[in-house]
């Protein structure tokens, strides 16, 4: 090896020695987000958006059918133990004025606050979990959420996946319309949010 070679990799060895331990950490901890995303493709077979009365804490709709945020709701309670039902409604309770009034809502319901994509922005965002939106690929890491709006302004929320296409662009994992899917579409319609929230 010649001398600029063993340079270049021991100046590589020391950065990524300088790299602060909870940001390999979080790296670590955001794939097994993905990893619990992951398992639900070919389980949650279904997308059903109708209201239904849930248990508190820790509600689930039957696991073969769900919404986008459903994806995300198992995914970290599979992956942390963390119940965003909970959490989501706990701070609809303190601060519900901050949060949007799309739906006419008068106080929080932890039957469905959580499943809709606008709380769990609001959410994110009061947790400091958001991100800039940006057009490179490369700015979003396995584990992060993005939230997209979809043609009839319908939100939609999903998990970047550690799987890339060829040219680099990460796939996602969500329930868009067919069930829990991993696919290319990250930049699929306009992107309105990017959150890495780690609990």
């Amino acid at each position: 090896m010649d001398r600029r070679a063993f340079l270049l990799t021991g100046v590589a060895a020391m950065t990524a020695a300088l790299l602060p331990s909870r940001v390999l950490a979080a790296r670590t901890n955001l794939l097994a987000l993905v990893q619990a995303a992951r398992e639900q493709i070919g389980v949650t077979l279904h997308y059903d958006s109708g209201y239904t009365r849930l248990a508190y804490p820790a509600g689930d709709v039957p696991p073969e059918r769900g919404v986008c945020t459903d994806v995300v709701i198992r995914a970290y309670r599979k992956a942390y133990d963390c119940d965003l039902q909970s959490l989501v409604h706990e701070d609809m309770v303190k601060a519900f004025s901050a949060y949007p009034k799309i739906w006419g809502m008068k106080r929080p319901d932890a039957n469905i606050d959580h499943r809709r994509v606008p709380n769990l922005q609001t959410f994110f965002k009061r947790r400091n979990a958001n991100l800039p939106v940006t057009n490179h690929g490369a700015d979003y890491l396995p584990g992060d959420l993005v939230t997209l709006m979809l043609p009839g302004n319908l939100p939609h929320i999903m998990i970047v996946s550690d799987r890339k296409r060829s040219d680099g662009l990460p796939l996602v994992i969500h329930n868009i319309g067919r069930g829990a899917r991993e696919e290319d579409y990250l930049f699929g319609a306009p992107r309105t949010g990017h959150y890495r929230f780690l609990p």
